[in-house]
């Protein structure tokens, strides 16, 4: 489990904020909003949520002094004090900062100051965002239900020199091999159980969302 700064619940926070408490990770969630931030109280969006202005440096700080893997500033259009948040969570240590920008000018200037990520972000981008910064291995995935996804991820470190065999995929982490594709881009569709990963393959599988993070962290 890691723990998770999201600052701003507007649509993009709070779905920024779901997924990664979905995903069975600690969120603190905070708004200068009452409102807000009892509605994803109440709707078990998170667990943890608290209302605070994110500029009140005092109070960021009480806050910041915890160990968080990572901080979202999901402000809205007040570019300044995305700004400002950006700069104080930096000067608090916060090693990975990733901010909403509206513009790639906003961007350029929250780089400046801090951010470790700038994203340009609709509504639905939110998931993935989150699931990006869960799971770096992860290149890019697709919902085929509510509960599983079409993962395509680099080869984690633990399968190289093993064979789909040896691994036994399917009965350790319940997802199934859909292909795998070598560092030509070449794609196996019909990959033989004795097939030996190397160093730059991918694999594409159909899994369950929550157990894929075991099998590739």
């Amino acid at each position: 489990m890691k723990n998770y700064l999201v600052i701003g619940l507007g649509k993009f926070g709070i779905t920024i904020a779901k997924t990664l408490y979905d995903a069975g990770n600690f969120v603190l969630a905070i708004d200068s909003n009452l409102d807000k931030v009892q509605k994803v109280l109440d709707e078990g969006i998170v667990e943890e949520a608290i209302t605070l202005d994110a500029t009140d440096e005092n109070g960021l700080g009480n806050i910041a002094k915890d160990s968080f893997d990572a901080a979202f500033v999901c402000i809205g259009t007040n570019v300044q004090n995305s700004i400002l948040v950006t700069l104080m969570l930096k000067e608090m240590n916060i090693k990975k900062i990733i901010c909403k920008a509206t513009t790639k000018i906003q961007g350029k200037v929250l780089q400046k100051v801090g951010a470790t990520q700038i994203v340009y972000p609709e509504e639905f981008m939110g998931e993935k965002i989150a699931y990006s910064v869960m799971h770096p291995s992860v290149i890019e995935y697709f919902n085929f239900s509510d509960d599983y996804c079409i993962f395509d991820v680099n080869i984690p470190q633990k399968f190289i020199g093993k064979s789909l065999k040896e691994l036994d995929l399917r009965h350790k982490y319940m997802v199934n091999v859909i292909a795998i594709k070598d560092k030509s881009g070449t794609l196996n569709i019909t990959p033989s159980p004795e097939y030996e990963f190397s160093e730059n393959d991918t694999l594409i599988v159909l899994g369950e969302n929550k157990a894929m993070g075991e099998m590739i962290d």
